[in-house]
Order: structure tokens, then C-alpha cells, then sequence
């Protein structure tokens, strides 16, 4: 993503250093929040679409639409996420309407996903077809919850995103782990 005009490349001042009455411009604070954010808002959506691309792609858009706003929102981790959820979605819907035209009219099958690299190990590549299968068999919520857990979010980011009481975090939490490890152990064939 290239650098939105008017970002000044100077660093915000950390806690405690020259405090001062004026507020920090939002050019500033998008910057400092792109620069914290992006990389873990990339990493779950690669996690959840199975797509780095498509990851990629939704994790630019949901900061250029933040940008867009000019104004940052009251817990702008959790604006991004839900965003991007919905950018995901969106996503999701038009591949699946493109695979259906496609399928109509001769096109192929409408997967565009590449092939894994060669040089990931066979045990590796196989584990991780195994969780991705499992994350595939659960619900999206409880896919997106364990993921974003995953990365890092706070149970309040969580809360936020999905538009929920932080107090119910942890129960959604267990209960998707649950559902994940049932998943998991039906996918690979093993037993209670």
C-alpha cells in the first residue's frame, strides 16, 4: 500500500515525553496505528481466507477506508477488523458468484488458488491442510473469534469487532476451541 499524501514521517512522542495540550493530527495517528496493526490484521486474514493475496488486498482496503474517514473511531483496532470481515465476505460472495459463472459458461472450475511452494515440508504442509480443513468446518464466527484470539486482539477488540459484551469473549472462546478441536480430530481421523 502506498503511503497516503500527507503523513509526516516523524515519530509520535512516547508516553511521558513532551506532553502537550494539542492533539495528535490523524494523519499521525493513522500512521502509527497502520505501523502497529497492519501486519497482525494481514496475518489473520491470511488465516482465515487461506489466501495471502486476498488478505493482502482486504488488509490495504480496510486501512485506505479508515484513512477515507479521516477520523479515527473509538477503538480503531476493532473498526478495522470488522471492516475487514466484511470486505471478506463481500469477497467471498462475488468469488463464489464468479466460480458459478464460470462453471455456466465453460470456464473451469473458477478456483483460482495457487499451488503450495515446494520447498514447505510435506509434514508441515500436511499438518496445515489439516487445520485449515478443520477452520473450513466450524462457523465463520467461531473461526474468526479463535483467529483473531490468535493474533493477539484483546478480549475488548474482540468484543468490539463482533459487537458483543467483553464478558462473553471467553465463553465464545472456549466454546469455539471446542468446536475447532472436534473439527480437527474428525479431519484427521483420530479418536476420543
Amino acid at each position: 500500500m502506498s503511503k497516503p499524501p500527507g503523513i509526516d514521517p516523524k515519530p509520535l512522542p512516547r508516553e511521558g515525553e513532551a506532553e502537550t495540550a494539542q492533539p495528535v493530527p490523524f494523519e499521525r495517528e493513522f500512521e502509527l496505528l497502520f505501523r502497529e496493526r497492519f501486519a497482525q490484521l494481514y496475518r489473520y486474514l491470511d488465516r482465515l481466507s487461506g489466501d495471502s493475496g486476498i488478505a493482502d488486498d482486504i488488509a490495504q482496503e480496510s486501512f485506505v477506508r479508515l484513512y477515507e474517514r479521516g477520523a479515527m473511531p473509538v477503538n480503531p483496532s476493532a473498526w478495522l477488523v470488522a471492516v475487514a470481515n466484511n470486505l471478506l465476505r463481500d469477497e467471498r460472495r462475488n468469488r463464489r458468484r464468479r466460480g458459478r459463472l464460470l462453471t455456466l459458461h465453460g470456464g473451469g472450475e473458477g478456483s483460482d488458488r495457487s499451488a503450495p511452494s515446494p520447498e514447505g515440508g510435506v509434514l508441515e504442509a500436511e499438518r496445515a491442510a489439516e487445520v485449515r480443513r478443520a477452520l473450513d468446518a466450524i462457523s465463520e464466527r467461531d473461526r474468526q473469534l479463535l483467529l483473531l484470539r490468535h493474533e493477539g486482539y484483546s478480549y475488548r477488540e474482540v468484543a468490539d469487532a463482533f459487537g458483543i459484551a467483553p464478558s462473553s469473549v471467553g465463553t465464545l472462546l472456549v466454546r469455539a476451541t471446542a468446536a475447532f478441536t472436534r473439527a480437527f480430530k474428525e479431519g484427521s481421523g483420530a479418536s476420543d
